[in-house]
């Protein structure tokens, strides 16, 4: 069966293109690649077509911009300040693209913007742009003699040859709360200096019964509003939080044997400081590295060393080292674990040290360690708490803000007295209002440390995300979140550096959510590191139904378990059972648009797609794929089912392998 032909535009006639470029002799083409049709290349023929006939006409070109969805004004925007200097030389834009394309360049520039096609009229709503913009299909564009700006959607009545002359005080007298679409084109033309712009010849007698723009207009300024609110992109998935949300935070009983492995953080693998056959105690250092990015490994329990060999491990695709412990259930403490002072005792370097001493890394699923966190020679203002939390069933996080409000909030003090820094922001989405009021509740008037509720929106704890959210900050590509004055840490992270500091214990336990279908007993358990996912499964009574899967992490960007015979690490915040995806069929790209649209890095994942297919790794890297932060958004909501998570990864391994 044939493909649905949803071509938008068509280019004008020769002559109708010749009149309408008129005497402008230097001229800039911004095209939009179509929308709805098979990716198979980068530009349009029409390109070439139009740029010929200028050539021939003894017209300059002064540059080319072919764009994707050039009715994405937020990216778009970006795209042409980034060449606005060639622009500025042009007489004046051509642009190939439907109506929305056009308008939404017009909107953005102050040069002439010349319409270089009619819009095609394919059925249902014309285009997929979430700007205000409309286009009616006509089938007759006029939107270079209007300066951009269509009567025929923004005009209450359809006028096409001037206005009524009803209009009072710029407001439209059918829709009173609507601009005059005419004073609005006069308005725009006298900015231009072009108001002898008129239309050449009598417009062509319009169908109404073609197409109704005006009946997607409240939908698209609804999903317009949400989409961009905060921070580009992102999804709402179903969040199942109240699986957990009002669980308290239990233990589950010490397992026989752990398996704790000496690579549980960026950087380099930690090197064994025992050997089997030896006796450890809770808290005791048993892995180290010399390397600048590491961080300590140490036991959960006390007991003998049975062996220290290679195993699985739960996030990378290769064996590493392991000390495995036999747990006598004794949990003789440590020499070493001892309180290292408290907020007003210690100085940063003495937070710092007791940090790095006791192993504590990022907990949100990065593993950064900390202490190097806090060691930044950049100016840093802000210290950014994450309890966004805002991957589905998940609620560790939420439930140490609502049980253990104090050691949140003094963890917090101790980071920025490590840092140097005065202010501190917990930034907490609007589902966790018991956790707000906790944490609320206990800042006595500090006016250093400010709770913040932000709309839920995934993936919102990201860093770049949540800062740009936050403090309206962007965290340039390749970039980090201390390049912007800013050092980010989760809420488990806090709470373990609050446990380093006044209990002087290492991070040997962490919170994680137990939850899913199959769960029998789901909760918010305390759980050792080390401690095998089998062990926690008959616990819990974990029993994985058909067509579905166990992930270590969240639901979206967890990790897919094929064995329980895997440990809790410093990073696993969630075990969790979720039904599998759809399975991916990797058809062709019909470039709907809809992953560029949530995409939080505002990249084009279609294009890294078909770029990465090609192995054209030159395109690829300059696509930008090593910012992709493997959110999943785009593989989420692909009409083509493309295993796009996976490409991009697959493609930043071959960036690295080529650059060895």
């Amino acid at each position: 069966m044939p493909k649905l032909d949803y071509t938008k535009y068509k280019l004008k006639n020769k002559e109708e293109l010749l009149n309408i470029i008129g005497d402008n002799a230097r001229i800039y083409i911004v095209s939009c690649n179509k929308c709805f049709s098979e990716l198979k290349s980068t530009c349009e023929p029409e390109t070439a077509e139009l740029n010929k006939l200028l050539n021939e006409a003894g017209k300059t070109t002064a540059g080319f911009m072919p764009l994707d969805f050039l009715c994405n004004e937020h990216l778009s925007e970006k795209a042409l300040n980034s060449v606005k200097q060639d622009i500025l030389k042009a007489d004046a834009v051509a642009v190939i693209s439907c109506g929305i394309g056009i308008q939404t360049v017009a909107g953005l520039l102050a040069l002439p913007v010349l319409g270089m096609c009619d819009s095609v009229f394919q059925g249902g709503y014309h285009g997929i742009s979430l700007n205000t913009e409309k286009c009616g299909a006509c089938g007759d564009c006029y939107l270079t003699a209007t300066g951009g700006i269509c009567p025929v959607v923004d005009c209450s009545k359809g006028l096409i040859n001037g206005p009524c002359g009803g209009a009072k005080n710029s407001k439209c007298e059918v829709s009173k709360d609507k601009d005059c679409a005419w004073e609005s084109i006069y308005n725009r033309l006298k900015s231009q200096n072009r108001q002898d712009v008129f239309i050449s010849e009598a417009p062509k007698i319009r169908n109404y019964n073609k197409n109704n723009a005006d009946f997607m207009d409240s939908n698209v300024k609804r999903i317009q509003a949400k989409r961009n609110e905060g921070f580009y992109g992102g999804l709402y998935p179903e969040e199942r939080k109240e699986l957990t949300e009002k669980l308290v935070i239990t233990k589950i009983a010490d397992p026989e044997i752990v398996s704790i492995p000496l690579q549980q953080h960026a950087g380099a693998v930690c090197e064994a400081l025992v050997k089997a056959g030896e006796r450890v105690s809770l808290g005791q250092k048993i892995g180290a590295s010399k390397a600048f990015v590491s961080a300590y490994i140490h036991s959960s329990v006390s007991g003998e060393v049975l062996a220290v060999e290679p195993r699985k491990h739960p996030l990378l695709p290769f064996p590493v080292l392991n000390v495995i412990i036999k747990n006598d259930k004794k949990d003789e403490i440590a020499p070493s674990v001892a309180s290292k002072g408290s907020l007003s005792s210690c100085t940063g370097e003495a937070i710092v040290q007791a940090i790095k001493d006791a192993g504590v890394v990022g907990m949100g699923g990065a593993q950064f360690p900390t202490h190097i966190k806090l060691s930044s020679a950049k100016v840093l203002d802000t210290v950014l708490i994450n309890g966004c939390e805002c991957e589905p069933l998940l609620n560790a996080d939420n439930r140490l803000m609502i049980e253990r409000p104090e050691q949140v909030l003094t963890g917090l003090r101790l980071i920025m007295k490590a840092a140097g820094i005065s202010k501190g922001i917990i930034a907490l989405e609007d589902n966790k209002i018991e956790a707000f009021e906790s944490l609320k509740s206990k800042l006595a008037g500090d006016a250093c440390i400010e709770v913040i509720s932000v709309r839920t929106k995934y993936p919102e704890g990201a860093e770049r995300m949540l800062i740009k959210r936050v403090l309206n900050r962007e965290v340039p590509r390749g970039g980090l979140p201390l390049d912007v004055g800013v050092i980010v840490n989760n809420i488990s992270t806090v709470v373990a550096v609050y446990e380093a500091v006044y209990n002087g214990l290492p991070l040997v336990r962490r919170v994680v959510t137990v939850a899913g279908a199959g769960v029998e007993k789901p909760g918010n358990y305390e759980i050792k590191i080390g401690m095998q996912v089998a062990d926690i499964a008959r616990a819990c009574g974990i029993k994985v139904p058909d067509n579905f899967e166990l992930k270590m992490g969240g639901a979206i960007m967890g990790f897919v378990q094929d064995t329980l015979d895997v440990p809790v690490i410093k990073g696993t915040n969630g075990i969790i059972v979720v039904r599998k995806k759809d399975e991916l069929t990797a058809e062709p790209c019909i470039k709907c648009g809809r992953c560029v649209n949530v995409c939080p890095m505002e990249l084009k994942p279609h294009k890294l797609v078909l770029f990465a297919q090609a192995e054209n790794w030159e395109m690829v890297e300059k696509e930008g794929v090593m910012n992709c932060i493997e959110c999943g958004c785009c593989e989420d909501i692909c009409s083509s089912k493309s295993h796009m998570v996976e490409i991009f990864k697959s493609s930043k391994k071959a960036l690295k392998e080529r650059k060895k």
